[in-house]
């Protein structure tokens, strides 16, 4: 079993990483506690919980589906000193984690990923939310997890279209801030260097001041082709197309070398990326992209590259480049 400590001031956890790492629950449990479980994700948790039943997917994370957890929270008698355990992917667990963050004004929440994308990045960090009609993650809180359990013997069943989605967020890792991550294959491996990733720039920068925003590498496209395509893109694929994206307006603005985009193709490719190209056009995914959580008085801040392991946070990018770069991939 591999540890990673996310060691931010006043709230440090860990990240237990490898097979059979949800054996470690119950001492991180604290109250009543529930489980809320995405019924996808079988069951490894051999302790006797109450479990909510939630399906997975971007259209679990609403409004009306905090009402019902709130409500079934509430029907369960979760306390203040209780306990809710997130078992899914990453809408379960921004589902479950905002729902933690707000209930009796904050309850503890154990995260254990059902994933590759949640184990390498959402379950980390501390980041909940839903969606509004046109914005991804818009309304949700900072709550950090008492414990991360990343047992990859769930990634045993995972559909090959999740597993890709997941090495999404790892190339991005790669691309960023461990340059090395991109040869490696060992899960076990490929989920601790990722969690390291993260808990080094969550550690400095919990609530996204500054150096946290590196973690956007390819989301501010990614987030407007989700939106744009009726979340009919997955999360993984989108980002991976979202990185297409910002490395053609760093090569655009003369950043980096045009050669970093054929680098970051062939990582991508090498796991099945991105995929299909999306049923948007130019104009939607831009202002889908504009009311993003992360622009700024409507002006989207983009994270490019000078370099692999070079990335810069903070850029306005003119909007003939963010369009041209987006018409050239999705060949519109």
């Amino acid at each position: 079993m591999r540890r990673v400590e996310v060691s931010i001031p006043g709230s440090p956890y860990p990240v237990v990483v490898g097979s059979g790492a949800v054996s470690e629950l119950e001492g991180y449990l604290t109250g009543q506690t529930v489980v809320v479980a995405d019924p996808a994700a079988g069951d490894r948790i051999d302790l006797d919980l109450p479990v909510i039943e939630i399906r997975g997917g971007e259209g679990a994370k609403t409004m009306a589906g905090v009402e019902h957890l709130i409500a079934e929270l509430e029907r369960h008698r979760v306390g203040r000193d209780g306990t809710v355990v997130a078992v899914g992917g990453g809408s379960i667990g921004d589902l479950a984690g905002f729902a933690a963050s707000v209930w009796q004004r904050g309850v503890a929440v154990v995260q254990v990923p059902t994933t590759l994308l949640a184990m390498v990045d959402s379950s980390i960090g501390g980041k909940t939310g839903v969606n509004t009609a046109t914005a991804k993650n818009s309304i949700g809180t900072f709550w950090q997890p008492r414990a991360v359990l990343a047992d990859l013997r769930y990634l045993d069943t995972l559909p090959p279209e999740q597993m890709e989605s997941g090495w999404a967020e790892v190339v991005k890792y790669a691309m960023t801030l461990d340059p090395d991550l991109g040869g490696l294959e060992d899960l076990e491996e490929v989920v601790e260097r990722s969690a390291l990733c993260k808990a080094a720039v969550v550690a400095a920068d919990e609530r996204e001041a500054g150096l946290r925003e590196v973690l956007n590498y390819g989301h501010t496209a990614g987030h407007g082709i989700e939106a744009a395509s009726g979340y009919r893109v997955s999360h993984g694929r989108a980002v991976a197309w979202g990185m297409r994206v910002a490395v053609g307006i760093s090569a655009r603005l003369g950043l980096c070398d045009p050669h970093l985009a054929v680098e970051q193709d062939r990582l991508l490719a090498g796991h099945g990326l991105p995929g299909p190209v999306p049923e948007v056009t130019v104009e939607a995914v831009l202002a889908a992209s504009r009311s993003d959580k992360k622009s700024r008085a409507g002006e989207r801040r983009w994270v490019l590259l000078r370099g692999r392991g070079r990335p810069e946070p903070g850029h306005s990018v003119p909007e003939e480049v963010a369009a041209d770069a987006l018409a050239e991939i999705l060949h519109r």
